[in-house]
């Protein structure tokens, strides 16, 4: 929310259109980084998703130290993952109510705090692990209002014009920290120690805190604030299952999340259990999904539009090449589809993200969002132990097939719903000697007959 006046913000969407009916618009691959206001909300990701990155490798490594516990260092990403689950929806109702760069500057310093507390803990010997327990927990807090308000504030830096663009671009910049941040994290704590990883964390927040203040008010888009009442919460989520473009894509995220991205269980268990690699092979397949996954990031931001077939298609290919993935004879075969199914997987991530915003009435953005952040992030730990139950019970590679099977039947089912819905009906043909498979109207389809 803009604190002066600034461009009126674009009406919402028809509540009769979907995002594949949106016109498509031309878009360089970093074109909203034209905006100054993103610029400097984008400069400032960079250096806080790379410490965020840093926290979470010498998190893991300061509990694992202090305990000597696998357990213990998942009940960390557990507390850390928690609030979200329990609160992520109030959340998403206190954004919609409050100014959106207020409130990133009020969550960005709390967590600068966060790390700071830390790293003075463990520079001065004094951490203990519940110390850990309780910063990932107030970690998980600050998360629960801090990612709706920086998904949605960016519809407010640059406009609907620029909105998939800029979604896209803070997906590579996520992706570009995870390939950065845990690198520099290892050098840190062999080097120094963990404690310093912390405090690197902690100043990291500079960045972006500093970004949002140098921003021009005068130049967001004003967004109307939800007023304080009673029933939001149910509003919302009425909202949201009035709207099939919404209620389907949030349906096809939670799928892709809960059976597709149980990517800690399976990499490790091909690198242990079927390839007998160790973990350096385990360290390759998540380098080379990253390396995907920045990638279809940055296809994503050059497309510069949001279609449903887009996301649909995408799912499919993410479904389909995990079960060929499953299937691979060799290591360097099953490390080099990796990169791929990184690809696909962000394809779909940002398409639904931008999909779902550019569907959205402003004034409901917040609730929406935190609605498909919880069931996306939600999605994972639900997975994770029924991907583990298949691969004990039948092996890792029929594990991982059956989590592309569902995946990619999830999205075919939900293709044919979006199409009924939508009045389209399937059409098979041939353009210029190669097969077309689209969806059109069932008035232009009977006309053709």
């Amino acid at each position: 929310m803009s604190t002066g006046p600034g461009t009126p913000s674009a009406p919402a969407p028809d509540a009769h259109r979907s995002p594949s009916a949106l016109k498509p618009r031309k878009s360089s691959m970093f074109s909203s980084l034209s905006v100054r206001n993103y610029r400097l909300f984008f400069l400032g990701q960079v250096v806080s998703n790379t410490g965020t990155w840093m926290q979470r490798i010498a998190q893991d490594w300061l509990v694992l130290s202090l305990t000597g516990s696998a357990t213990a260092v998942g009940i960390t990403t557990a507390l850390q993952f928690l609030p979200m689950l329990l609160f992520g929806l109030y959340g998403g109702v206190l954004v919609d109510r409050l100014p959106k760069r207020r409130t990133l500057l009020v969550t960005q310093s709390s967590m600068a705090a966060t790390g700071i507390a830390l790293a003075v803990l463990t520079l001065t010997g004094h951490v203990q692990v519940w110390h850990v327990y309780l910063a990932a927990f107030a970690v998980g807090l600050a998360t629960v209002v801090d990612n709706p308000a920086r998904q949605s504030f960016v519809s407010e830096m640059v406009g609907p014009d620029q909105l998939q663009n800029a979604v896209s671009l803070n997906s590579a910049n996520f992706q570009s920290a995870r390939l950065i941040g845990p690198a520099v994290a290892g050098l840190m704590i062999t080097g120094v120690g963990t404690g310093w990883a912390f405090l690197a964390n902690g100043l990291s927040f500079v960045a972006p805190i500093t970004g949002l203040l140098l921003m021009r008010a005068r130049e967001l888009y004003v967004v109307e604030r939800a007023p304080r009442g009673k029933g939001q919460l149910r509003e919302g989520l009425r909202y949201v299952a009035g709207r099939p473009e919404l209620i389907w894509t949030i349906v096809l995220a939670g799928f892709v999340s809960t059976f597709g991205f149980n990517f800690p269980v399976y990499l490790s268990a091909f690198a242990d259990d079927v390839f007998h690699a160790g973990a350096g092979s385990y360290s390759l397949f998540n380098t080379l999904m990253a390396v995907g996954s920045l990638a279809g990031a940055l296809l994503a931001a050059r497309r510069g539009t949001a279609r449903m077939r887009v996301l649909v298609a995408g799912a499919v290919a993410f479904g389909a090449m995990e079960i060929v993935a499953a299937l691979a004879p060799s290591l360097w075969l099953f490390a080099l589809l990796m990169a791929p199914i990184g690809m696909f997987g962000m394809t779909v991530n940002v398409t639904a993200n931008s999909s779902i915003q550019m569907a959205t009435d402003p004034v409901m953005r917040g609730r929406v969002m935190a609605l498909y952040m919880m069931v996306f992030m939600g999605g994972a730990p639900l997975g994770a132990p029924i991907a583990g139950w298949i691969t004990d019970a039948y092996g890792v590679r029929a594990g991982l097939a059956v989590g592309g099977a569902i995946t990619a039947a999830a999205a075919a089912v939900i293709a044919l719903v979006l199409a009924r819905v939508g009045g389209l009906r399937l059409s098979v043909g041939w353009d210029h000697g190669h097969p077309r498979v689209r969806f059109v109207p069932r008035e232009r389809l009977a006309a053709a007959v």
